[in-house]
């Protein structure tokens, strides 16, 4: 997972509230087992829509609940393959929250009347170590989990985590491998 610092640079805005998983990502895309390749079919039926636009920029700016509905992982995979690095929005779904995080994807809450400005800003840098986001001269804080934004800029996953226990694992292990299991403790064990 590459460390998420700041992430500077031009706005889409997807000006829909209660976007679901499904729209983000539809059913008929989830057969990949490979994380990759996913942003071509982003928002595959709206797409098609007359007048429908959503450049590949660094920010999205979004409606309230955004990722709502099923929890599916390939809707967060999806957004970051298409090239988005960070979402702001007034709300997301808490799954969909937590995914987005895992992965490297940065959801930020604002504000309604703040995510509306940055809408109409077109640019904007998101500064995760300072919280906050910068545009039109405007400054909005926002709130993170210290773990969660300890994990993000420090480019760790999930794998990552564990590996940086490595050493303590494997004592662990080194130690369980002559360990009596407390059900044999006390009785003979010559006849194991």
């Amino acid at each position: 997972m590459e460390p998420i610092d700041v992430i500077a640079g031009k706005v889409s805005v997807l000006d829909r509230s209660d976007v679901d998983t499904d729209q983000i990502m539809p059913k008929q895309f989830l057969k990949r087992v490979e994380r990759s390749g996913f942003g071509q079919f982003l928002f595959y039926d709206w797409a098609k829509e007359p007048g429908w636009e959503l450049p590949a920029n660094p920010i999205l700016a979004t409606g309230e609940n955004f990722g709502c509905g099923s929890s599916r992982e390939h809707a967060p995979w999806g957004l970051q393959d298409y090239g988005f690095r960070a979402i702001v929005a007034p709300s997301f779904a808490d799954i969909f929250y937590s995914n987005c995080t895992k992965i490297g994807l940065l959801p930020v809450v604002l504000a309604e009347s703040q995510v509306r400005a940055l809408m109409a800003a077109g640019e904007a840098e998101v500064d995760l170590a300072a919280q906050e986001v910068r545009f039109a001269g405007q400054l909005a804080p926002f709130e993170i989990d210290a773990e969660i934004k300890h994990r993000l800029l420090g480019g760790l996953d999930d794998i990552a985590l564990t590996l940086k226990q490595a050493d303590a694992i494997a004592a662990f292990e080194r130690e369980r491998e002559n360990r009596i299991p407390p059900a044999l403790a006390g009785s003979d064990t010559t006849a194991l």
